[in-house]
């Protein structure tokens, strides 16, 4: 029996997921990351998921998920936002975030990071609320780094990154289809790709494969594991 997987990303309209099972490549949408899972775990159980979003929130300072990330993506290293600490993603003010992320880890915070904090804490949510299936987090520019062995040289947004990105996918058996049903409407060119590419690294999860940054994993106040898998 194969091992499904599903990995997530973070859309304009909510969540795009890609399921694998075997080499059989189907796609998903949702409001929400629950509506996902659902609509992933109608055809089976699903043996792991990745998300593309912090899991494991600090209670000050920085994540060492973040700092050793954005040192293994060199050149793409911008893609990768610092994790704000818990309280200041649990204010409503941006004004307000920042002076308490200033607080707590020294430093101020982006309005893209205050921006995907319901997203963030969604996530944060459904990990703390079930243990079933395991949800960890990934990051796609380190999965498509480790495909190619490096950093990619071209921008997701692309022409040439998207094209890098969809044959690196298809070599490591990973074939997005051109037509992807409704989720394919919903989802942008680099979702679905970044969705695909957080597949991969559940699977290597799965699989017993995946490696993290760091490792072992750290644990804040929320003791939740806090790593970054590919």
């Amino acid at each position: 029996m194969s091992v499904r997987v599903l990995g997530v990303d973070g859309c304009r309209t909510g969540w795009v997921g890609i399921v694998l099972d075997g080499g059989h490549v189907t796609a998903v949408h949702g409001a929400t990351i629950t509506e996902v899972l659902d609509a992933a775990g109608r055809d089976g159980g699903l043996a792991c998921v990745g998300v593309d979003m912090p899991i494991g929130l600090p209670d000050a300072g920085r994540r060492q998920a973040d700092v050793l990330a954005r040192k293994a993506l060199g050149p793409r290293w911008q893609s990768l936002f610092l994790t704000p600490v818990r309280p200041a993603l649990l204010t409503a003010d941006f004004a307000e975030a920042v002076a308490v992320n200033r607080e707590l880890a020294g430093e101020g915070l982006s309005r893209q990071a205050f921006a995907l904090r319901t997203k963030v804490l969604e996530v944060d949510a459904l990990v703390r609320d079930s243990a079933d299936p395991v949800v960890v987090e990934v990051h796609p520019e380190l999965s498509f780094a480790a495909m190619a062995g490096g950093p990619l040289a071209a921008g997701k947004k692309t022409w040439a990154g998207t094209q890098e990105r969809r044959a690196l996918l298809a070599r490591h058996g990973i074939p997005v289809p051109e037509d992807l049903g409704p989720a394919g409407a919903l989802a942008a060119v680099d979702d679905v790709l970044d969705a695909a590419a957080a597949a991969w690294s559940a699977s290597r999860w799965a699989a017993g494969q995946a490696r993290s940054l760091p490792a072992p994993p750290e644990r804040f106040s929320d003791e939740i594991p806090c790593a970054i898998w590919t």
